[in-house]
């Protein structure tokens, strides 16, 4: 079976992650074991609460170190929630200021300028051709409960097309946001697919075949 360790540090809602990447056929372990973190088939890295709150916690089990290490190697890593939001540089979220991101990408996490925040149930997204999370699922919607999010995607494909450009998935609450990102071993999701029924079920599904 394909290994997938969630990585534990304290992030509330895992069990439910866990659940889910069973229910489409992983092997999971919930850890923060480091060597078992860098050497598993894929690394999910949860996210719920603050920027700050969630960037000092998995720093206290070398959270960066350990996603540096795996993409480096090429080993997949997923981001959810607040797990996509800290791979990028910084959030003006309070408390964000002083606490960086993992800097995998470049962008800023800022509050959505919606009439109604925190942006609360389902919604449709925008997935780009030839995604490989999104396959069958293109037109489905999903669970999201975020107040802030990237509005803006600077990363540009500098490769002369050698290598598979990010793909980047939209979604809209005030402003245009970005719902997912796939970029090489690298991707994460804004809304959870743990809580979106059948569609965040294959998208799981997608991820975790992709591990093979």
């Amino acid at each position: 079976m394909t290994k997938v360790v969630v990585l534990d540090y304290g992030s509330g809602n895992v069990r439910s992650v866990v659940r889910a990447l069973e229910r489409v056929g992983a092997e999971v372990e919930l850890t923060a074991d480091k060597r078992a973190a860098v050497e598993a088939d894929g690394l999910l890295v949860p996210g719920v609460g603050a920027f700050a709150a969630v960037s000092r916690a998995l720093a206290s089990v070398d959270g960066g170190q350990i996603v540096d290490r795996r993409l480096a190697g090429g080993r997949p890593v997923l981001g959810i929630c607040v797990g996509l939001q800290v791979m990028f540089d910084g959030s003006t979220e309070r408390g964000g200021d002083d606490v960086p991101g993992l800097g995998q990408w470049p962008g800023t996490v800022e509050r959505l300028p919606a009439a109604v925040v925190p942006h609360m149930g389902w919604s449709t997204v925008e997935p780009p051709s030839g995604s490989q999370l999104f396959d069958q699922i293109a037109g489905e919607r999903f669970y999201f409960v975020h107040s802030y999010a990237v509005q803006s995607w600077t990363l540009l494909d500098t490769t002369g097309g050698v290598v598979r450009p990010p793909q980047v998935t939209w979604a809209e609450h005030g402003a245009r946001f970005v719902a997912a990102v796939e970029n090489g071993p690298l991707s994460a999701t804004q809304f959870h697919p743990e809580k979106s029924g059948d569609a965040g079920a294959q998208l799981l599904r997608n991820w975790v075949s992709s591990l093979t």
